[in-house]
């Protein structure tokens, strides 16, 4: 039925998926219907402003999805350098798990269309301010300054999702693993500066 919650779900998180993989232009509304195993009519339904809705929508869910896991990883993490490894384990596994097609649930569809739709554009950066709010919070914990933890959030987020797209184009995690070595590090620098470690 059109009106059935897990219809609405199944559509977002396949949009979800296809978006990660495909970008936003080359995932057709049919596409998602047909791998969604949705009716015609449901789409509309559940999503009345249609496919820009449906993504804005998409990159929200998978934010919180990636957020989640940052969150869960950082925090049975037992030093900085340890946090950023897990981490980019996590992302690792993510896309291996995928062959390598699926990079951020973010990026993907920002370089494709946040420039034309301020609902995705809105979508995106909500997405990303939630991941540097679970980073300056573990910053913190670490004791790291609190003028320097947007910042250095900031840092992580652009040099894990640069180092997606060389995974993701390389096919291979190796790119994840150098980047949080190295961030890492620096983050392991901001926690001495503040606690004497």
């Amino acid at each position: 039925m059109a009106d059935d919650p897990n219809t609405r779900e199944r559509i977002l998180r396949t949009a979800c998926g296809l978006f990660q993989r495909q970008g936003y232009h080359a995932t057709g509304l049919n596409q998602v219907l047909a791998e969604g195993k949705a009716p015609k009519g449901s789409l509309y339904f559940h999503f009345p402003r249609g496919k820009e809705q449906l993504a804005a929508e998409a990159v929200t869910v998978g934010g919180r999805d990636v957020r989640d896991e940052l969150r869960d990883a950082l925090a049975a993490a037992q030093g900085p350098v340890d946090g950023l490894a897990a981490v980019a384990d996590l992302l690792g596994a993510r896309l291996a798990a995928t062959g390598f097609r699926a990079g951020s649930p973010i990026a993907t569809v920002a370089l494709d269309v946040a420039a034309e739709s301020e609902p995705i554009r809105t979508a995106c950066a909500a997405a990303y301010t939630s991941w540097g709010a679970e980073l300056t919070e573990w910053f913190a914990s670490w004791g790291v300054p609190a003028d320097r933890r947007a910042s250095l959030a900031t840092v992580v987020i652009a040099a894990l999702e640069g180092a997606l797209v060389l995974a993701r184009v390389r096919q291979e995690v190796a790119p994840l693993r150098e980047v949080a070595a190295l961030v890492g590090g620096l983050v392991r620098g901001e926690c001495r500066t503040a606690t004497g470690l």
